[in-house]
């Protein structure tokens, strides 16, 4: 039998929350505290999977004794400090964090980006239309995946599931500056003359849908994507033995895309081409 090594108990921290005594692990963000707390913290950037990035600094909320807004995302715990989550500061600070999204990028496929932007008041449209935008045309160069820049919120999450991360293939990464910046391939060429290969893993950790499956492009644009009708079967790859586990998307008896659990100890939410995009054959009636 082989032993199973075990992790030290970590120490637990004790500080104030809300004006509420806490504990929690030591080495855990604030918000890792404030959802064991069951505090509803707004963020795009963090993923569960990749180093945080601090991007979209809808997270922030107020330390005492700080001279700025700390992003809870990356924020540790520390013995005996007083956090609050709610002040007017930080509220205002995420109202115009969320404008200037709003104003700017896409949010129609962002998960809970309309509830906040109700939540906090936020109003978008006082920029008025001049408001820097891409105003650029989805990228459909390929048969798997859709890139839609337009919903970009530069977040980074792509180009580090992309780089040193986990896939280690740098296909794709930051290009230009200011309103400029943009995410993109070497030299701006197609996805399919690049190092791409395809793992769609960049797509796995997408909050707002500027990657996408090309099945979920399609039917967003038909009016026929429903994902309150579509249920989600786990079962493992079967195409080679390492045993990647692979959550399977059906609507109307058909497999619409294909993800991973993020805390599965062999994936950790990344697959390769064949994990996420060889399903056809499942479906093949004949």
């Amino acid at each position: 039998m082989t032993a199973v090594p075990l992790q030290p108990p970590r120490r637990l921290v004790d500080f104030t929350l809300d004006g509420e005594p806490v504990r929690a692990p030591e080495g855990s963000t604030l918000l890792d505290a404030c959802r064991a707390s069951g505090k509803d913290i707004p963020t795009l950037c963090q993923g569960d999977t990749l180093t945080p990035k601090n991007a979209c600094r809808v997270c922030v909320v107020e330390v005492e004794g700080a001279r700025t807004l700390a992003p809870a995302c990356s924020r540790r715990v520390e013995p005996g400090m007083e956090v609050r989550t709610d002040t007017d500061r930080a509220r205002h600070s995420r109202k115009v964090v969320l404008e200037l999204l709003a104003s700017s990028t896409d949010l129609s496929t962002t998960p809970r980006a309309a509830e906040w932007i109700e939540e906090y008041g936020a109003e978008p449209g006082r920029f008025g239309p001049d408001a820097a935008r891409m105003d650029e045309q989805p990228k459909i160069d390929n048969d798997l995946y859709v890139r839609d820049y337009d919903k970009c919120i530069l977040c980074y999450k792509c180009v580090d599931a992309c780089g040193e991360q986990w896939q280690n293939t740098f296909a794709i990464a930051v290009a230009g500056r200011g309103f400029d910046a943009r995410i993109s391939a070497e030299h701006d060429a197609p996805l399919t003359d690049s190092a791409c290969v395809y793992c769609g893993n960049c797509i796995e950790v997408c909050p707002t849908g500027a990657l996408s499956f090309r099945s979920e492009f399609d039917m967003r644009a038909a009016g026929t994507w429903d994902e309150s009708a579509q249920t989600e079967t786990t079962t493992v790859c079967a195409y080679c033995g390492v045993g990647c586990n692979l959550t399977l998307h059906v609507q109307d008896n058909e497999i619409v895309k294909v993800t991973s659990p993020h805390d599965n100890p062999v994936t950790h939410g990344n697959l390769c081409i064949k994990g996420r995009f060889g399903y056809q054959h499942v479906q093949n009636r004949d």
